[in-house]
């Protein structure tokens, strides 16, 4: 299945880390129905010579660009930079895939932006388990949404919350919680973690609503995460344990869900609400 004129949608990925090199490959490889267009990057000679030396065929472009090369813009740079990517893709009335997802809770304002401008907002499951459950459990009534994660100190190391309240990780010899609170609070204060969270969060009953922990455990070889939901509908309970990626802050599964998502969009048969 291709777009409604025929053609393939053409894809364009703003950052080429872990999750962005890994897109990039697979639809590199062909992938029915779908096409990369360009990439963009913060070093762009850096990433046209890593796309060359992948065998790559894709022009690295400017930011701003992208909305104009592409149908469909997957987001995967830091936070601090998610406005510069999002607007002008919205604007466009292009199809915007963030996974930033925390700092789309700081940026509500482009919703209201993307409905006047006939653009859509789409997030990937990402790292998580569970997000259609939650969807059909959230037309009815949610009562409670939990979700645990542990991470490797060296996932967590560097985050905002931990500086600022002087939590220190090194020779860490057993399980630490270091944070309690909400999802909004958890993704301010660990941007580049708990994404999840903030998912679990747009699925369910709110950022303000769903409850978070996060614990840093030396023993975790995995980054793990476990959402508990209670609802008039049904009562779960599930766990992900994702293997990292070269980026110990995310997992492999990620980059899977990002193309899962793709592919759905063009797909003849999609399973899953």
């Amino acid at each position: 299945m291709t777009a409604a004129n025929g053609k393939s949608l053409s894809v364009g990925i703003a950052g080429l880390g872990a999750i962005g090199t890994a897109v990039a490959r697979r639809l590199a490889q062909d992938v029915p129905g779908l096409r990369l267009a360009a990439v963009s990057a913060r070093d762009a000679a850096r990433a046209a010579t890593r796309l060359k030396a992948l065998g790559i065929d894709a022009p690295v472009v400017p930011l701003p660009a992208l909305a104009e090369r592409a149908e469909i813009v997957v987001e995967a740079l830091p936070a601090q930079h998610f406005r510069a990517v999002a607007e002008p893709v919205i604007d466009a009335g292009r199809i915007f895939m963030p996974l930033s997802v925390g700092a789309l809770l700081a940026n509500s304002d482009l919703v209201d932006r993307a409905v006047a401008a006939g653009a859509r907002i789409i997030v990937p499951t990402g790292a998580l388990i569970g997000l259609d459950a939650v969807r059909a459990a959230a037309e009815g009534t949610i009562e409670t949404v939990r979700m645990i994660s542990r991470k490797p100190p060296a996932g967590l190391a560097g985050a905002p919350y931990l500086v600022e309240h002087g939590i220190s990780l090194d020779r860490l010899n057993g399980p630490l919680k270091v944070f309690e609170g909400t999802a909004r609070e958890g993704a301010k204060g660990f941007p580049a973690n708990v994404n999840v969270a903030a998912a679990l969060a747009l699925a369910g009953i709110g950022p303000d609503r769903t409850r978070l922990e996060i614990w840093a455990d030396p023993a975790c070889e995995r980054n793990t995460h476990t959402i508990e939901v209670e609802a008039d509908s049904a009562r779960f309970r599930m766990t992900i344990e994702n293997v990292p990626s070269e980026n110990p802050r995310t997992g492999r599964i990620t980059a899977l869900s990002v193309v899962a998502c793709l592919r759905g969009l063009v797909a003849p048969l999609r399973v899953g609400t």
